[in-house]
């Protein structure tokens, strides 16, 4: 069974100059249609629960974050441990009720914590 590791090591494989030529010419935008497909595709999954196909689609899924975490690391905009810590980071400051140090503390709502975020930013 391949690890995450050696996903990574593919998609980055696939975007060198050895790789895939199609790969290799994919930018944020090019790959917009398609990431919408997958996402339809995952979604079509759940709705007709089936699992199998569900773990293929989220398979897919992953692949777009991963290239799109390879072109950013690529044009120096972002890696994928940047994506990491922001949603590592986001599920902390979002779940108060479970990270926090006052566990008996009811949960707010998600759209409560993003508005008073959006609020804060600068």
């Amino acid at each position: 069974m391949y690890t995450f590791g050696e996903l990574v090591d593919i998609v980055a494989r696939l975007r060198s100059d050895q790789g895939c030529p199609w790969d290799r010419e994919q930018t944020f935008a090019s790959l917009k249609p398609y990431l919408l497909e997958e996402a339809g595709e995952v979604i079509r999954a759940v709705d007709l629960q089936d699992m199998d196909n569900l773990c293929e689609e989220l398979g897919d899924l992953l692949f777009h974050v991963l290239i799109y975490s390879q072109i950013g690391a690529e044009t120096g905009c972002f890696r994928l441990e940047d994506v990491i810590d922001g949603i590592c980071r986001k599920m902390i400051r979002r779940h108060p009720h479970v990270f926090g140090e006052n566990k008996d503390l009811p949960p707010e709502s998600w759209e409560e914590i993003k508005k008073r975020e959006k609020a804060e930013k600068p």
